[in-house]
């Protein structure tokens, strides 16, 4: 049992590799105290069924964890009015009123955008000619122009919300009144948005969400605000990190690159195993604190200790995915990349969606595609949330 707390986040040795220290920790110390970047404290969960759950378990509460005074992760603490700070019934209620502009039915419209824009991202990529870097010309701009279209933010301010979400999505790199200062600027910029829909509705989510909430009264207008920055920050950040992560490792494996663009029907447990797969994700999960004393792999959690749920090791527990650091088509149990429980992921549905729709495309489109500098020349914002390479240069 370690006595002082770790350093935390751990560094990977190589890119979207786990760090080595998850796979000690799962077999030696399952959960273990680590010290933040704020210098707060947390129990740090590693192990698959223990991660599942803190996810899933009521006594670890998102909303405690918003609260000015408890431990953080980030400069600021979340904010209390968004989904991911509620818990049940708030949480329930709110899920309940949007789960069905999330699902299949009603996102099976975005589908044919989507492969267009694929198709013509990629068109320019190819009449631009070889390099490219494929972080600012395809991983960038699908999930900014799709999340965008989704909630009708007008493409001349696709790139000014993306400079407010990088800027919110940081441990170390802004500082709390930076972060302060984006939340606010893109909360003022959403009430316009509402404003304007209000008026004059259109064919987009936010119409409809706006809708759904004044039908039935249920949230305040600040929750809306809240709720759509919400959706904003998730539906870009984490798809362009899924893009950029996924692409880096289909590249390390030309043959099942290759196959993807001749064999369509591999999407799906390639998608799949591009979300499983690769450490992403510097802290793992969202924190939550405990509202009473729980057992937990071997400790006693006390009530008001923060907790961190390591989705990344939980992920390649090999006790769940047999040979975790190999990557394989034919995985029986789910990861937890979209979570678990309440907080499962609302835009999960969605982010497959343009992740089996880029990547085929991609391999179809470029089959002899690879990478235009050495890996370590590659890298990413040690201080991000999220692992998304600042570069990835690439040739054909």
């Amino acid at each position: 049992m370690h006595q002082e707390p770790l350093p935390f986040p751990f560094k990977a040795a190589e890119l979207y590799e786990p760090p080595p220290e998850f796979a000690f920790l799962r077999e030696e110390c399952p959960v273990v105290k680590v010290l933040m970047p704020t210098g707060d404290p947390a129990w740090l969960v590693t192990r698959y069924d223990d991660v599942r759950r803190v996810l899933s378990d009521p006594r670890f509460s998102r909303a405690a964890a918003s609260r000015e005074s408890a431990p953080r992760l980030r400069p600021l603490p979340p904010d209390r009015s968004t989904i991911l700070a509620m818990d049940p019934p708030e949480h329930t209620q709110l899920r309940r009123l949007v789960s069905s502009v999330f699902g299949p039915r009603s996102l099976a419209r975005l589908r044919p955008y989507l492969t267009s824009l694929v198709a013509e991202l990629l068109d320019r990529i190819v009449a631009a000619g070889p390099p490219t870097d494929l972080v600012t010309s395809l991983a960038l701009p699908l999930p900014v122009s799709a999340i965008g279209k989704l909630l009708g933010v007008p493409p001349s301010d696709q790139e000014t919300f993306k400079t407010w979400a990088d800027t919110m999505l940081t441990f170390t790199g802004a500082s709390a009144d930076s972060v302060r200062a984006a939340r606010e600027e893109m909360n003022r910029y959403l009430a316009g948005l509402i404003a304007a829909r209000r008026a004059v509705p259109a064919d987009d989510l936010l119409t409809d969400l706006i809708g759904a909430c004044d039908d039935d009264n249920v949230l305040t207008e600040r929750e809306m605000i809240v709720f759509a920055a919400t959706l904003l920050i998730a539906g870009y950040h984490t798809t362009s990190t899924a893009i950029t992560a996924g692409a880096f490792l289909l590249l390390r494996r030309p043959e099942l690159y290759r196959r993807l663009g001749e064999e369509p029907g591999l999407a799906g447990p390639v998608v799949e195993e591009l979300l499983r797969y690769p450490a992403a994700s510097s802290h793992g999960g969202n924190l939550r604190v405990a509202t009473e004393d729980v057992e937990l792999g071997g400790v006693t959690v006390r009530a008001g200790d923060a907790v961190l749920p390591a989705i990344v090791s939980a992920n390649h527990d090999p006790r769940v995915f047999p040979e975790p650091d190999a990557f394989r088509l034919d995985r029986a149990e789910p990861s937890l990349a979209f979570g678990f429980g309440p907080h499962y992921c609302l835009g999960a549905w969605l982010a497959r969606m343009e992740l089996e729709i880029v990547f085929p495309a991609l391999a179809r489109r470029l089959p002899t595609l690879r990478l235009d500098v050495p890996e370590a020349e590659l890298g990413y914002d040690p201080g991000a949330l999220l692992y998304r390479l600042s570069a990835l240069p690439v040739t054909w």
